[in-house]
């Protein structure tokens, strides 16, 4: 008897011709803490081999989702994934971001601590340019006023 049990988080990347940058993001999301996920990229009409990199990806690893549509923009393309998700809770993440190797864990167990019905953490920018890291609050200083 096979059981469908729903993953903890489902991670929709949309995703447009990214090839540059979509190896370290799915890297960043199979290598996580937290195993019990779902990544669903929409793939959104790219032309370069996004597509390719993707269907490779899902060979070694079977939490890999791949919808293909026309080019939408990212917004459809999130929805898209969002209409797709089986996940107690959903996440984002763009293509050519990638995520510290437990964040799904670390936020999945703040919403649970807390009894809230999402979280958020910093974001840091990164130049090519430079190799530098620099942490970027201000983006979400709009969350820190919500009333708890």
């Amino acid at each position: 008897m096979t059981t469908n049990i729903s993953p903890k988080v489902s991670i929709i990347v949309p995703i447009y011709n990214t090839e540059k940058y979509l190896p370290k993001c799915l890297d960043s999301l199979i290598e996580q803490t937290l195993s019990d996920i779902e990544i669903i990229c929409v793939n959104d009409g790219s032309t370069d081999h996004s597509l390719t990199i993707l269907e490779q990806y899902k060979q070694k690893d079977p939490r890999i989702i791949i919808i293909n549509q026309p080019n939408s923009g990212p917004g459809i393309a999130r929805n898209k994934g969002i209409d797709s998700a089986s996940g107690e809770y959903i996440m984002f993440c763009d293509p050519d971001d990638w995520l510290e190797l437990d964040a799904c864990e670390t936020a999945y167990n703040n919403i649970n601590t807390n009894n809230t019905d999402f979280t958020y953490f910093n974001i840091f920018l990164y130049s090519e340019n430079t190799k530098e890291l620099k942490i970027d609050n201000h983006r979400l200083s709009s969350f820190a006023k919500i009333p708890t």
